[in-house]
């Protein structure tokens, strides 16, 4: 396995995440009994392996024995709206039907035909014989997914399809996104229809969502991750040096010691270890150290704060001097100040743990911002 930190891990060199996939795999399972299957919520933190969970999860969906035919998005800041969310996601649909190896060949052409009739900036046809303008999003999904259940999913054998979403929190105003997508997928499990969602999205995802939409926080199963734990620590420096376990026990533990088992601290600095020690287990990875951190900073933490204002880069040193570990901001600005840590909060650099309390997103930016200060 290479570290690549700044890439998604694939599935066969998925790493984990054991509680997260056996939740999923139970889900799977039952929707094999009930022709319903659930939808999840990915949450996590920056860099801590949300996309790759998902990657492997739609990988697991791919498995015959399960039947669900997984389409998988991105989300950029491109997408205006729910409209534009609905014709990506009916173009990726079409895209995976017509060539996924499990749908009947005389289909393959027909469902990508199908997928060029449907999808459009504009009014959208379903059918090029009895035109039908749709005005929103939820209508042209309704519709066009009906259309396709009944067209190429049942007639392949496909018990269902789920739509992986990644970085949710991409899309404008994600609160009434996230209660669409509850409705709409909900309205397809009352009418027999097999379409679930799983999408990822920041760990404080629903907690704009919690006070006046319960139910589109009820509707997902919600699968958290944080950094890894040490055995898993142990398991990935295992595989990305090439070992078993038992021989690099004293690189795992060391690397957990900087890293906090964060997925991508771990891959930037084994990746840079793997270079330095020329693609052995270093004995001593300390020595190593000092030029991997001024390549972290170079590569990684130089580029965080130039996206910040003067006031916030003020900020971030005040917070990095300080002997505490999680910071109020009523030690360290005014009342009208308060407005920077959600500022810094938006763009990665801190986390909110708790009501009225921030940390950085990881202690090696603070060991940074205090080289800064020194």
């Amino acid at each position: 396995m290479v570290p690549e930190p700044n890439f998604p891990a694939t599935p066969e060199q998925f790493i984990g995440r054991g509680d997260q996939i056996h939740a999923f795999e139970e889900a799977l399972r039952y929707s094999s009994m009930t022709d319903r299957m659930t939808s999840f919520a990915v949450l996590g933190d920056w860099g801590i392996g949300k996309s790759s969970l998902l990657l492997k999860l739609a990988a697991i969906c791919a498995q015959p024995q399960h039947g669900i035919c997984p389409v998988s998005l991105s989300i950029g800041t491109d997408l205006m709206d729910y409209r534009c969310l609905a014709e990506s996601l009916l173009e990726k649909l079409g895209e995976t039907i017509a060539t996924s190896h499990s749908i009947i060949e005389r289909l393959c052409t027909e469902a990508n035909d199908w997928k060029l009739r449907r999808v459009s900036v504009g009014a959208v046809t379903l059918e090029r014989e009895t035109p039908l303008f749709l005005s929103s999003g939820s209508a042209l999904l309704r519709h066009a997914l009906n259309d396709a259940w009944k067209r190429f999913l049942r007639p392949s054998h496909f018990n269902g399809a789920m739509f992986f979403l990644d970085d949710l929190n991409n899309l404008p105003r994600t609160v009434d996104g996230a209660l669409a997508l509850r409705d709409q997928f909900q309205s397809f499990a009352i009418e027999g229809l097999n379409y679930s969602v799983c999408f990822s999205a920041k760990a404080d995802f629903f907690s704009g969502v919690l006070s006046f939409a319960e139910p589109a926080v009820r509707f997902y199963n919600k699968l958290y991750i944080s950094e890894f734990t040490l055995d898993e620590t142990r398991d990935y420096v295992a595989a990305a040096f090439g070992v078993k376990a038992g021989q690099s026990n004293d690189l795992a533990h060391w690397l957990f010691e900087k890293t906090l088992g964060h997925p991508y601290f771990l891959a930037f600095i084994s990746r840079k270890l793997l270079t330095q020690a020329r693609g052995s287990v270093p004995q001593s990875p300390a020595r190593y150290w000092p030029d991997i951190l001024k390549q972290l900073e170079t590569e990684k933490f130089s580029c965080d704060l130039a996206h910040v204002s003067d006031k916030e880069n003020e900020l971030l040193r005040t917070l990095a001097k300080s002997a505490e570990y999680e910071f109020a901001p009523g030690q360290f600005v005014k009342q009208s100040d308060h407005v920077y840590f959600r500022r810094l909060t938006e763009k990665g650099l801190l986390i909110r743990t708790k009501r009225g309390k921030y940390k950085f997103y990881h202690p090696l930016f603070r060991v940074f911002l205090r080289g800064l200060n020194a």
